[in-house]
């Protein structure tokens, strides 16, 4: 298949107003998602950035001016454009938002009539229609504003918690991004009111998304879980589709133990012993799930081919180490308010102490360091770099390497795991300070 130019693992994204992500370059993605996909009522939200509004204009312009009707959700986490999509049996959607990169990116990703973000292939058709000719036919279609889609979407998800799965005692990290308009609903308005519930940097001015807070800095979720004295803690990042956990402790609970715990409520719950887990996924995940029947199949990095492998597969659980988490027939994207309260549920039918289960999972020796490419991500010739990298392999014994290219940012990932804290890190700055040199020289 065709190798897609524009889209990352992620949608398009770049620095707001430059690039890619121009109001020219938006408007014209506008047009060719409904060229490609052919979608007559599209749902569309974006998170907290100052550039948000005026992508979303462009966005939006580009696709009513080609006859699709076009319905404004506002600020919304991603997995809310999701539902909302189904909910209103609308032909697809999209999300204007840079998830966890720092306010001056912005991004654009689009979704399909199920909810779920677009395959390769339709990515593809997407860019294919980029430079076809304008519509000029008078057939414009209208613009909705429907804010009211953010508290239906706050309380389908309140909706999912079982009363018995109470914990008092917890608090949200909203990364100043657009958790900041459904947690305070969840809160104020739902069973998590009785919860002595904690709400932080949920004040956002369209520049300080995941600054210091979120999943991106677990250190200001994990001091204020402790300082409080509190049970729990759920961080999460600016367009809310990942979350990341602190216990009471301060130990975060990452997208691995989440998996390990959701991954045993659904085979109790539901039958399924199959869990996806992407190739950066720790050792330990696979060796616990083995332990309880569970098979755990392996996919490339992106929440996107997490999917591709459920349904493949037919299991109904997935998701990565960073808290994207999937989790069918309750959401069809990574969705972190959702996983939240999965969690909660899962725990009480498991009988599980959140705070005993970082001890438990026994996670092996990780390290993962980041090259910043000088060149483009699409410009690295990997065969090389894996060449460098089977030089290493065998110093991990029992352990892996395992080398990629960022899908979001221009970055090469370089992951070093295994049963050998020494061992890992050791191998990790040898093979980091050998690919510096080599990529030094490309």
């Amino acid at each position: 298949m065709t190798e897609r130019k524009i889209f990352g693992t992620d949608g398009v994204r770049d620095v707001a107003n430059s690039g890619l992500m121009t109001p020219e370059a938006a408007l014209s993605l506008g047009r060719a998602y409904v060229k490609a996909t052919g979608s007559r009522r599209i749902v569309v939200g974006r998170d907290t950035r100052l550039s948000g509004q005026m992508l979303e204009g462009a966005l939006v312009s580009g696709m009513s001016s080609e006859g699709a009707e076009v319905y404004l959700a506002g600020i919304i986490p991603t997995p809310g454009v999701s539902y909302s999509v189904q909910a209103l049996g609308a032909d697809g959607g999209a999300v204007i938002s840079a998830s966890h990169n720092p306010a001056e990116y912005n991004g654009i990703k689009f979704l399909g009539s199920d909810g779920c973000k677009l395959s390769d292939t339709d990515e593809l058709a997407v860019e294919a229609m980029l430079y076809e000719p304008a519509n000029s036919s008078p057939d414009i279609g209208a613009v909705h504003d429907m804010p009211v889609l953010v508290r239906e979407y706050a309380l389908h998800i309140a909706g999912m918690l079982s009363p018995d799965a109470v914990i008092s005692g917890i608090a949200f990290d909203c990364a100043a991004g657009a958790a900041s308009e459904t947690v305070p609903i969840l809160c104020g308005e739902t069973l998590f009111s009785g919860m002595n519930s904690h709400i932080i940097c949920s004040g956002y001015d369209g520049r300080n998304i995941n600054k210091d807070c979120g999943v991106m800095h677990m250190d200001n979720i994990t001091g204020y879980v402790t300082t409080h004295a509190l049970a729990l803690g759920f961080a999460f990042d600016g367009d809310a589709d990942r979350v990341l956990i602190s216990d009471k402790y301060g130990r975060v609970i990452d997208g691995d133990i989440i998996l390990w715990v959701l991954g045993r409520w659904q085979k109790a719950v539901s039958g399924n012993d199959k869990v996806v887990a992407t190739v950066m996924s720790n050792m330990a995940l696979e060796k616990h799930l083995s332990d309880e029947g569970i098979r755990t199949i392996r996919c490339p990095v992106g929440d996107r081919y997490v999917l591709e492998s459920m349904r493949k597969s037919g299991a109904g659980l997935g998701g990565e180490q960073s808290g994207h988490i999937i989790a069918f027939p309750f959401t069809g994207t990574g969705d972190g308010l959702c996983t939240a309260v999965l969690f909660l549920n899962a725990l009480k039918y498991l009988k599980e102490d959140p705070s005993e289960l970082v001890d438990k999972f026994g996670r092996y020796p990780q390290r993962l360091t980041s090259i910043k490419l000088n060149s483009p991500r699409e410009e690295l010739d990997m065969t090389a770099v894996n060449r460098i990298v089977s030089l290493y392999t065998w110093q991990v014994a029992g352990g892996r390497i395992y080398v990629r290219k960022s899908g979001t940012e221009p970055l090469l990932r370089i992951l070093v795991e295994g049963p050998e804290s020494t061992a890992v890190a050791g191998v990790s700055e040898e093979l980091t300070s050998r690919l510096k040199v080599f990529l030094g020289e490309c």
